[in-house]
């Protein structure tokens, strides 16, 4: 599907894999709004094409009113919705301090779920009334983010695996839930990014970690991620998929 003259939600836009993604539509002709929290959309760049709109993803009322925003913005049908909002979280299901706090495991699941499923179905539902775009019928593509923990979910990962091994499970149902209406469902399974919450770490684990990923020997780069997801949505027969991009890792327990 071309993305010149239409619109796209990215979600966890302000930074990170969300902020490539954002500037790799952007570049090949989309208007694209961000939802993001407001302290992190004070800190981003601003760049024409992009329109910042706080947006709390877990809050359904907050993401009918950014689609809202995206569908009578005037820039253009909404066709594509990219899901990179997400938290992480490390504690072991029993740790020195007792019990996994339950209140931040359901934050996680609440997140990075929840959110994702909100933003799908809300944002197929504005897509669902455009008009398609070809003679197969395709009105739009929505691609979500898990992550190789979906998989391999290493120890203290408990909460942050289950939200992503979901996002993998939802991937297939959307696909077929969506068919009817003509959109497109796929999902991006990423290993280890380099991305702003990588900036604390030092460079001894640093090494260790490029030296985990088979190849290349290097973390992923987001702007890999935003590629990957420009190619999902110029595929027209990648439907119900999830991808892994992950430089062949394979996450040992720790």
């Amino acid at each position: 599907m071309d993305v010149q003259g239409i619109s796209a939600i990215v979600t966890g836009g302000a930074s990170g894999l969300g902020y490539e993604t954002a500037l790799a539509l952007v570049d090949r002709g989309a208007h694209v709004y961000v939802f993001d929290l407001a302290a992190s959309i004070e800190k981003a760049e601003k760049v024409d094409g992009i329109t910042y709109v706080e947006v709390d993803v877990t809050n359904p009322d907050s993401v009918k009113a950014g689609v809202a925003e995206a569908v009578d913005g005037g820039t253009g049908p909404l066709r594509v919705a990219v899901n990179c909002a997400g938290i992480g979280l490390g504690a072991r299901i029993l740790g020195k301090n007792g019990v996994h706090d339950f209140s931040a495991y359901t934050s996680v699941i609440t997140v990075n779920l929840i959110g994702t499923f909100q933003v799908l179905a809300l944002a197929a539902e504005a897509i669902a009334q455009t008009d398609p775009v070809d003679d197969d019928g395709q009105r739009g593509v929505i691609i979500n983010t898990a992550s190789v923990a979906a998989y391999e979910g290493q120890i203290g990962q408990a909460a942050y695996s289950s939200s992503k091994g979901g996002v993998v499970g939802l991937t297939l149902p959307a696909a077929r839930d969506l068919a009817s209406k003509g959109i497109r469902v796929n999902t991006i399974a990423p290993g280890i990014v380099d991305t702003p919450m990588m900036k604390g770490v030092d460079g001894e684990f640093r090494a260790q970690l490029e030296k985990s990923v088979p190849f290349p020997h290097r973390l992923a780069k987001p702007v890999e991620y935003a590629e990957l997801a420009m190619d999902i949505i110029g595929h027209d027969y990648l439907n119900g998929q999830v991808t892994r991009m992950d430089g062949a890792i394979r996450m040992s327990p720790r």
